[in-house]
């Protein structure tokens, strides 16, 4: 990923240092009370990568997620102000983030499918296992290598097709690492439609994944 220069952080002496202890919260205290230009880079590079890879899954396009990831930055310094300091700030963030993604979508007027095969996090394919795992029946008895890697593929390409909104939640969840309460505040809902969305995207896989396996019976 090369993101612009225009919002990496330019310095790396013992201020910097300084300003990589603080809390997210604090840095962007510091950066709306003080104009500290430090704090607001601090917090850029905290986050470039785990943001920009929700957004490429969120948008499946690494242009897109990148202008996705600019203007997020953006807003953030444009509405720092309206941070609320009994919040946190990651929450925030990704409710800021996630209305840039769709933003993003209707100028650009498509609606790609997701892809999770790219910028994964290191720990990404446990995500995965997790998802399979709900899925999958322990009577089934154990499975080849080959076959756990099929089927992580076809959890990927089904939570692509899930619609936005189902599609949101699971990836906040169980590719980001959310808390549901994180992940109510980043898609402005209550916690309780976190968790029926959960359960209808997991509902859905679940009907896909019987289809599929009744069909290769057939």
């Amino acid at each position: 990923m090369k993101m612009k220069t225009t919002l990496r952080p330019q310095s790396s002496d013992a201020s910097a240092h300084a300003s990589a202890e603080r809390s997210d919260e604090e840095l962007l205290a510091a950066y709306r009370d003080k104009g500290d230009r430090r704090a607001f880079d601090t917090l850029v590079h905290r986050y470039e990568n785990e943001l920009y890879r929700y957004l490429h899954r969120f948008l499946g396009d690494g242009a897109m997620a990148e202008d996705a990831f600019q203007t997020t930055f953006l807003q953030v310094h444009l509405k720092c102000d309206q941070f609320d300091t009994k919040r946190r700030f990651r929450p925030w963030l990704y409710t800021v983030a996630t209305n840039q993604a769709i933003d993003t979508q209707r100028r650009n007027k498509r609606h790609q499918s997701v892809s999770l095969d790219r910028g994964r996090r290191q720990d990404a394919q446990s995500d995965e296992v997790s998802l399979v795992d709900l899925l999958v029946h322990d009577d089934q008895g154990p499975v080849s290598e080959l076959e756990q890697m099929e089927r992580r593929n076809w959890v990927r390409e089904a939570v692509a097709n899930l619609p936005e909104q189902l599609r949101s939640a699971v990836l906040l969840i169980y590719f980001q690492g959310l808390k549901y309460r994180e992940a109510a505040e980043a898609l402005s809902i209550p916690v309780g439609t976190v968790k029926s969305r959960l359960h209808t995207a997991i509902m859905k896989l679940n009907e896909a994944w019987t289809r599929g396996e009744l069909s290769k019976e057939a």
